[in-house]
């Protein structure tokens, strides 16, 4: 199906309107998410808890004091979040990938894009309060930005490129949008030649 390209696969290219489409989707289904667990531990009767999800979580992982061993005491809690911040990081990555190669960028950009500022954002409490930290800071969110600029308007290389065909070109051409165009009526009209109609004495006759 192709809500599958949009949210899970790596390869092609996503024009700006299903980039769109496919975060707010991602944004429901975190709503959906995080409203059956709490559905599920009302029903249960156990404390609801703090759940949050964010892409960023994963930055956790190389800061040993960002790990929450409290999360061990609710183990369903924990389980949750894993699985829901992988399948969240996952989908966030396949999305931007592709509109990123609808830029006619590699997926290497990440790193600047999504990478460098992400670590900054985990570890800037712990770095020296100085002037010298004050470009790294201002790096962060530069880049912060031109990733969002980047991938939410502006508009993707015209044609195909090396990651594959134009998306919009593509859509342009579908039957769909063809038909769209207009109709062209005089190719819908019939011209019946004169001998073709019935004569004007012919009638019907009747016994007696």
């Amino acid at each position: 199906m192709r809500w599958t390209w949009y949210l899970f696969r790596f390869d092609g290219r996503m024009r700006r309107t299903g980039f769109w489409c496919s975060l707010i989707s991602v944004l429901f289904g975190m709503i959906l998410l995080v409203s059956l667990y709490v559905g599920i531990i009302s029903v249960l009767g156990g404390e609801v808890g703090s759940f949050d999800l964010n892409a960023d979580d994963v930055f956790k992982i190389v800061d040993p004091r960002a790990y929450r061993w409290s999360l061990l005491d609710n183990l369903p809690l924990l389980l949750l979040k894993l699985a829901a911040t992988a399948l969240m990081l996952w989908t966030y990555l396949a999305i931007v990938v592709k509109r990123l190669h609808d830029r006619d960028k590699s997926a290497w950009w990440l790193l600047a894009y999504f990478v460098l500022p992400g670590l900054y954002n985990q570890f800037e409490d712990r770095l020296p309060d100085t002037y010298w930290m004050l470009p790294l800071a201002l790096g962060g969110v530069i880049l912060s930005v031109a990733a969002f600029v980047e991938t939410g308007f502006l508009r993707g290389t015209q044609g195909p490129n090396r990651f594959g065909p134009d998306p919009k070109a593509e859509d342009d051409s579908t039957p769909a949008a063809t038909s769209a165009k207009g109709w062209d009526q005089s190719r819908e009209i019939e011209i019946v030649p004169p001998h073709a109609s019935p004569p004007g004495g012919m009638h019907v006759k009747r016994g007696a």
